[in-house]
């Protein structure tokens, strides 16, 4: 790790920070311990990332696999592992979770469903070309409203947000 992490309890000032992240989190990761070297920052990561991961319209399967996609395009293989429970408990199976390791998950429609493979779309070209082409957002329009076409995006943004900072401190090396 680039940053070392603050062990909590171990800095009163940070006990109301740190309480918040217990109550969303039921513990304080890794990137959290590396967080809270920059309070504010550790405060606001912590509301948002919640607002994403657990006030979201998008269904928790896709959420948690647009998380696994965008932490195997990004080589965060500590933000992957982390959320491999959290998609086996939104009812991913094992099967898909180590396909969305494949270059060309997207396109393997006998494993993916055709929602799928548009949402992985979107985020291998969010995640690896920024710009999104139509002919990749389009198709998403008939299954999702405009507030979860704006989580979707959301998710796949903040989540590049996390494994590259991630990635960047060598948090979880």
């Amino acid at each position: 790790m680039r940053i070392t992490p603050v062990t909590p309890g171990t800095r009163p000032e940070l006990a109301a920070i740190e309480a918040g992240i217990m109550a969303e989190r039921g513990r304080v990761s890794p990137l959290y311990q590396v967080l809270l070297n920059s309070p504010p920052l550790a405060q606001g990561w912590e509301q948002l990332l919640t607002a994403v991961r657990n006030r979201n319209s998008v269904p928790a399967l896709l959420r948690e696999m647009i998380i696994l996609r965008v932490a195997v395009l990004n080589r965060a293989p500590y933000e992957f592992e982390a959320h491999v429970p959290h998609a086996l408990a939104a009812g991913m199976p094992s099967e898909k979770i180590e396909a969305l390791r494949e270059p060309g998950a997207g396109t393997q429609a006998g494993m993916f469903s055709p929602l799928e493979c548009h949402v992985i779309a979107l985020t291998d070209a969010m995640t690896r070309d920024i710009e999104v082409p139509d002919s990749v957002f389009d198709p998403l329009k008939p299954f999702f409203s405009e507030q979860q076409r704006v989580d979707l995006v959301a998710t796949v943004a903040s989540y590049n947000m996390v494994s590259r900072f991630l990635v960047a401190l060598r948090v979880g090396h």
